[in-house]
């Protein structure tokens, strides 16, 4: 089985989006994820149409577009204009999915806490995404004081609503090891986020976003095991490179870089 790729935005943060698309086509990704987190000018000034337009050229697809922030928060006025807003510019760029991600707090919150706020929030978002046709990606982040951390818990939501179809996971490598999560629910998966830590003294719990690099044998996250068990549970979407590490946002040739993370997950895999 072949693997299929995708690129986040914020691998090149500091490129262009024509950048970004070119290089997506030189990978052989399967399409891209956009995010709206970056700064403005959004999309570098260009409409959505445009930029549609453009994805579709290179024979790309979007695969998602992120975020709504702390979209399991108590202000639900605003979460739910901010769905709104993003199902809407979904559409415009035929965007596959939307991405939501849990709100993080200064503390640790209790299972019990994060159960209730997730499920109101499905039950709020529910009607606004079914009818905009477009799928929501739940992304669970493993920090420790995030107030959703483990996908099993939202697959307990989900399976609570009968699993409604406008309703899908996002697998997050790095976050999946910091929050010491076994299962991977591949089933539920839609998109894997894939990035490697290759810093072997900073302790599990002290990671962050910084730390992300592009998976190398030195990675200490686990995601050749992580990539095995989606796969043995039928997950044959996209593994998308989301790098944070100022390093890779700094590399003069991303390309290149790209292409030997890639490699050396295939031949690890034995692909």
């Amino acid at each position: 089985m072949i693997l299929k790729w995708g690129l986040n935005q914020m691998t090149m943060r500091n490129a262009s989006v024509i950048e970004l698309l070119n290089t997506a086509k030189r990978l052989g990704c399967e399409g891209i994820e956009l995010r709206n987190d970056l700064g403005s000018p959004l999309f570098d000034g260009m409409s959505l149409e445009q930029l549609r337009d453009e994805v579709k050229r290179r024979g790309l697809r979007i695969l998602g577009l992120a975020e709504v922030y702390g979209f399991n928060g108590k202000d639900s006025e605003r979460i739910r204009a901010e769905v709104r807003h993003l199902c809407a510019q979904a559409n415009s760029l035929r965007s596959e999915a939307i991405v939501l991600i849990p709100e993080i707090f200064k503390n640790p919150v209790d299972q019990k806490d994060q159960l209730n706020l997730l499920r109101v929030a499905l039950d709020l978002l529910k009607p606004i995404i079914e009818k905009s046709g477009v799928i929501a990606l739940i992304e669970p982040l493993g920090f420790f004081n995030s107030s959703l951390q483990l996908k099993a818990d939202a697959v307990r939501v989900l399976d609570e609503m009968g699993r409604p179809a406008c309703y899908a996971l996002v697998h997050d490598t790095f976050h999946h090891a910091l929050s010491g999560e076994v299962d991977v629910f591949g089933d539920l998966t839609r998109v894997v986020h894939i990035s490697g830590v290759d810093d072997h003294n900073c302790a599990t719990h002290a990671l962050t976003d910084a730390h992300r690099g592009l998976v190398a044998q030195s990675d200490r996250l686990g995601n050749l095991k992580q990539i095995s068990l989606l796969r043995s549970q039928g997950f044959v979407g996209p593994y998308s490179f989301e790098a944070f590490s100022p390093k890779v946002h700094a590399l003069e040739n991303p390309i290149k870089a790209l292409l030997g993370s890639a490699e050396f997950i295939t031949s690890a895999l034995g692909e």
